[in-house]
């Protein structure tokens, strides 16, 4: 669902300068599978050794019915073009999301 609705919103984010990417530890074969399946306008770039994740702090510990974990903490992060994290999400819920990061992005390119 986020994929799809940042497809959504890919030529508005372009227009403002932004490319989006999605990071995960699936592998390139399953993310262009998904690409394909769902017609995403977006890149997927595969961390299967975690070196992405673990950098940005999302590869975590995480709990589902009483079992533990190591997995990605879905989160967002907004990154100028000199490289400086300027805002995060943290623990996103996908619903509507994509909508909230476009308009933190057009706040930010008009200040």
């Amino acid at each position: 669902m986020e994929a799809k609705d940042f497809s959504e919103y890919s030529q508005q984010f372009s227009d403002l300068g932004a490319t989006i990417l999605g990071i995960s530890p699936d592998s390139e074969e399953s993310h262009c599978k998904f690409i394909n399946k769902h017609n995403l306008l977006i890149q997927l770039l595969s961390d299967p050794e975690h070196q992405v994740c673990e950098t940005y702090g999302v590869w975590q510990l995480k709990k589902f019915m009483g079992k533990e974990y190591m997995g990605v903490v879905r989160s967002t992060f907004l990154i100028s073009p000199d490289g400086n994290v300027v805002y995060v999400w943290s623990n996103v819920r996908t619903k509507g999301h994509a909508q909230k990061v476009l308009s933190k992005f057009q706040e930010l390119r008009a200040d």
